[in-house]
């Protein structure tokens, strides 16, 4: 499928956007986040997985944590890397609510799903040792390796140095940042909540997000 994909500095500013015209609040883009994440977890797991999602104390962070409490919800057995206080209302309500429906803190002697929620692409380069350390573990484990938004550890040229990631959920719209990523790496948009009048206003063409909301991408066509 072809979608437009889009630099990280646009992503920002059709983001914000879509927040300010159609007051489309935080929390509700980080529910449909963490929900398309919790999706695509359960694809690859079964009744046993041990799911580690590791976080940090941004909205990323808290869009990984909805997924745990989706993930909780549906009876599977999630941890909490939890790699920073986490101290932000948001994220803070949100590690909560994991917690009560069953989410663990801590890493597991053994896990099956690695999820990278820590970061996204509010990171800044290169990473402190206590993200180095979670994501060395992470890449040294046997773990299926999942991203959501964007690999913690990559480079503007799209280098990937950090977290090794199978599979990559974007968020509403592909990022330019992926293209260099190995052919292997799976990539897949989610639907954000993001409306498509918000799409038009920036001249790019929404995902087809009526028929599929978790969309796998085998091609990109660069934004101009």
């Amino acid at each position: 499928m072809k979608v437009t994909s889009l630099s990280l500095e646009a992503f920002k500013e059709m983001d914000y956007w879509a927040v300010e015209k159609y007051n489309l609040s935080i929390e509700l883009m980080m529910e449909n986040a963490g929900l398309q994440l919790a999706r695509l977890i359960a694809k690859k797991a079964n009744k046993s997985s041990v799911i580690t999602i590791g976080v940090g104390n941004g909205n990323n962070g808290g869009g990984g944590l909805v997924a745990a409490r989706r993930l909780a919800a549906w009876g599977y057995i999630v941890n909490l890397d939890l790699v920073v206080p986490i101290s932000k209302d948001l994220p803070k309500a949100q590690l909560e609510r994991a917690l009560l429906f069953g989410a663990k803190k801590g890493i597991p002697e053994t896990t099956d799903i690695w999820v990278d929620a820590y970061l996204g692409f509010s990171q800044r380069l290169p990473l402190s040792d206590a993200f180095a350390k979670s994501i060395a573990l992470a890449n040294a484990s046997s773990a299926y390796r999942i991203s959501l938004d964007i690999p913690v550890g990559i480079s503007r040229e799209g280098k990937l140095s950090g977290f090794k990631a199978n599979q990559v959920m974007t968020l509403a719209a592909p990022k330019t940042i992926l293209e260099q990523l190995p052919k292997e790496v799976e990539v897949y948009v989610a639907d954000l909540g993001i409306p498509k009048s918000v799409y038009e206003h920036f001249n790019i063409k929404m995902p087809n997000f009526m028929q599929n909301q978790l969309i796998a991408l085998n091609q990109f066509i660069l934004v101009n």
